[in-house]
């Protein structure tokens, strides 16, 4: 049977059991907002009950529990997916990503939830290589990655699902998030920095947004969002030197890498990535992540700050946060 209709400003999270899922589900409850999670298995339902929300078992991509799951929910903040720079199966990514997005919203218009907010990514963006990234560019056609393709395509099908079913929904672009809790992507290059006297970098663009920053956007989003707008969620954006030379600052440890040439990377490191990805499929790396690295990112999110009122962490703070959290868990020397 559906859960009671009449709960006051009840939420929906799908993804909570996530990195940036827990944060916002601990952000919620902390504000007092009853907080209902999708989720599949035993494990995860554990999970959510120590943050103080309810596990409610649904499957996205099937669409089975997930009417009666979202029933009478005010918000569903759609944030489930699939974020691998090297994935091994892009059909169970796609299905993730894309198909399941529109499952999601459909049965969240059927149950009754008066808006959804959109988990997309600034990989969905865009941006022509050297362009700052911003929500009115044109798309350029071309991807970076099966993953940039597949969030992209999941954007459109949320604003296109979303505007058939007249469901109010308002779509959030994160950057690259940082912060405790975080240990893949590119904090995954910090830890392997910071633990190597002369690591092999290349110095690329990148754009970041403090965790606590990307939860409050998505909350700022469903409060004073504008429904059909995207919002990049990036707190600053630097070269890779520059970040380093920051984390190493905050983890007084003595770094000096070694800059690889752009020419190296594209001549050498795409074929020698091609061939890794082959060799040693669960290594994480293949031509994608490389032409990711060498596109760089430099995302304009003061956008949010002008609509949705947020204000970004200094850079130095969220660096500070992570490399402590790094040491913590014992992934970066004690110094």
């Amino acid at each position: 049977m559906p859960p009671d209709r009449t709960a006051q400003r009840q939420v929906a999270v799908t993804g909570a059991t996530g990195v940036l899922g827990q944060h916002l589900v601990r952000r919620l409850v902390a504000d007092g907002r009853p907080v209902r999670a999708v989720i599949r298995s035993d494990a995860a339902a554990d999970r959510v009950r120590d943050l103080g929300a309810e596990p409610i078992r649904a499957d996205i991509v099937t669409g089975e529990g997930l009417r009666d799951a979202l029933w009478g929910t005010e918000t569903l903040f759609h944030l489930a997916g699939i974020n691998e720079a090297c994935p091994r199966d892009r059909a169970a990514m796609d299905a993730v990503n894309v198909d399941a997005v529109r499952t999601v919203i459909s049965a969240a218009a059927d149950a009754g939830t008066r808006r959804v907010v959109h988990t997309s990514s600034m990989a969905a963006i865009g941006e022509s290589q050297g362009i700052i990234g911003t929500e009115e560019i044109r798309h350029n056609g071309e991807y970076l990655s099966a993953y940039s393709r597949s969030k992209h395509l999941g954007e459109i099908a949320a604003f296109e699902t979303a505007d058939e079913i007249g469901m109010p929904l308002v779509c959030v672009n994160p950057a690259s998030v940082q912060g405790p809790g975080r240990s893949t992507g590119s904090a995954e290059m910090l830890v392997r920095a910071l633990r190597t006297r002369r690591p092999r970098l290349f110095d690329a663009w990148v754009s970041l947004v403090d965790i606590e920053d990307c939860t409050a956007g998505h909350l700022a989003a469903e409060s004073r969002g504008r429904a059909g707008e995207r919002y990049i969620l990036s707190g600053a954006s630097m070269r890779i030197s520059d970040l380093v030379e920051k984390a190493k600052a905050a983890a007084g440890v003595d770094v000096d890498p070694r800059w690889v040439p752009e020419g190296v990377v594209r001549t050498i490191g795409k074929p020698a990535a091609a061939l890794l990805a082959l060799v040693r499929p669960r290594a994480g790396v293949c031509p994608a992540l490389v032409n990711t690295l060498l596109h760089g990112h430099r995302m304009d999110g003061s956008k949010a700050t002008r609509d949705l009122g947020l204000e970004y962490t200094p850079i130095e703070t969220t660096i500070e946060r992570t490399v402590a959290w790094f040491r913590s868990e014992g992934m970066i020397p004690s110094g």
